[in-house]
């Protein structure tokens, strides 16, 4: 068992068998748990402030996007150990063999983004440490992903339960000296505000829950097929919402009270005591590992499963940790780039960009729950003659006009549409696009589905392939 542990991951997108599923549920919450409780997580938080609410308004707002948000994501986990596949993988059954390249490109985009940003601040927060030069720094905090990302899923999830640890106590000192030195209760406060900025700051967390839609069954995969899929939903619920709120929390809080111009490194290693901010700064950058080996983990599942469609080829282990430092060379040279003015510009893309994740999280979800009802012929995902076509343009049909839906009722830095004023700049775009692109795909899906029921194609071959 030690040496399981130890050894590289053998499987990269195939299917996981039941004879190698293993694990608890409960592995669950501290995967989501840990990869919220970091830098990032808390400088998101300072945006309900940025966007002009009171404390009490942005506690509110940030409250209910993440828990709305939460739901998306964490319905995302039980696929995992129903399917024993990764979870981009899955959208061959709604978008076609090939068809699924739409979103995979999408994916790796957010993934290259999200991986860029937090390296910038782990890198921050070891330079604060070492004061070694921040281009140093920043390579540094990748290659320890690199190392955790090619090793793969043991190891990510060890990490990840130590992490959670670490960082839960850290934070509650933190919260806690917060709360003890600084006027927070009396800076909570609900007096008027604008419905536009409070639904902004909705959505920016429901969003910030929703891009995890394409991490998560990667994540459950190999626990046992029998684990009870709302066990799945509420262990990766309460670890995703728990870590997010309470970090979002902290970064309202610390820029209301103490640095209006946003929580950053600084001001959450300034909470802590003399001499101890060091220590407190090394927390930051495990956490910043914890989410980046997951953005790592994501883009090489997702660009081999780009790959293998436009051409099949088994992933070896060796071509598995390549595949690795490839994808943390690219997340490490945008980083590098992003250190300046160009970081706040794709990190406005990387939002931008979670408006086209919405309308596939959204199609995924209703072919799972409401049409295939769990059930899938796994064999066809892997071939492209097989039962789910080349492209499904009733799926691309769905996505594409739930992205249309979406683009007047968009309000950001990057693009304001046109309906956003009359709704008193109020971002209603991802409600739009979840809506939408669900009920188009059950509408246009249902016929080919009956099909499938009536011809006998719609069997249980997952149970002999897993």
């Amino acid at each position: 068992m030690d040496g399981e542990r130890t050894a590289v991951e053998r499987r990269s997108i195939d299917i996981v068998p039941q004879a190698e599923r293993h694990g608890s549920v409960r592995s669950l919450f501290t995967v989501w748990f840990a990869g919220n409780m970091q830098i990032t997580t808390v400088v998101t938080g300072a945006l309900g402030i940025a966007l002009g609410l009171s404390l009490g308004w942005a506690l509110v707002a940030l409250a209910i996007g993440n828990l709305f948000g939460a739901v998306f994501m964490a319905l995302h986990s039980a696929q995992g150990p129903k399917l024993g596949i990764p979870q981009m993988i899955q959208s061959r059954a709604q978008f076609g063999f090939r068809g699924a390249i739409l979103p995979l490109i999408l994916v790796l985009l957010m993934y290259v983004g999200f991986f860029a940003s937090s390296a910038v601040l782990g890198g921050d927060a070891l330079h604060a440490v070492t004061g070694w030069p921040d281009v140093l720094c920043i390579v540094l905090v990748s290659i320890v992903c690199t190392v955790l990302a090619a090793y793969g899923y043991r190891l990510i999830h060890s990490y990840e339960r130590w992490i959670s640890l670490v960082s839960g106590i850290t934070f509650v000192v933190l919260t806690v000296l917060l709360l003890v030195h600084h006027p927070v209760g009396s800076s909570i406060h609900f007096g008027h505000t604008s419905f536009g900025s409070f639904l902004a700051v909705v959505a920016v967390a429901a969003t910030w829950q929703i891009t995890f839609a394409p991490y998560v069954a990667d994540y459950s995969r190999y626990l046992p097929r029998r684990t009870s899929r709302t066990a799945a939903f509420w262990w990766t619920y309460a670890g995703s919402a728990i870590g997010a709120i309470w970090m979002m929390w902290l970064g309202a809080a610390i820029t209301a009270v103490i640095v209006p111009k946003g929580a950053d490194v600084a001001s959450v290693v300034g909470l802590a005591p003399a001499h101890t901010g060091d220590v407190v700064s090394v927390v930051l950058i495990l956490g910043v590992i914890a989410i980046n080996v997951l953005n790592l983990y994501g883009m090489f599942m997702s660009a081999t499963t780009t790959l293998t469609a436009i051409r099949p080829f088994g992933v070896t282990s060796r071509l598995r940790v390549s595949f690795v430092v490839g994808a943390a060379v690219v997340g490490t040279a945008v980083a590098l780039a992003g250190r300046g003015d160009f970081l706040a510009n794709y990190e406005n893309f990387i939002l931008f960009l979670a408006y086209f994740l919405i309308p596939w999280t959204a199609i995924n979800l209703a072919d799972f729950y409401l049409l295939r009802k769990e059930r899938y012929d796994l064999a066809a995902i892997f071939d492209p003659n097989g039962r789910y076509g080349n492209v499904n343009w009733r799926a691309m049909a769905a996505y594409l006009i739930g992205v249309a839906v979406e683009i007047p009722f968009i309000s950001s830095s990057f693009y304001t549409g046109p309906m956003v004023k009359h709704l008193g700049d109020a971002d209603i775009s991802w409600i739009l696009g979840l809506i939408v692109s669900a009920v188009l795909y059950y509408v246009l899906m249902r016929p080919v589905v009956r099909a499938e029921q009536a011809a006998g194609l719609f069997r249980e071959e997952s149970e002999a392939l897993t």
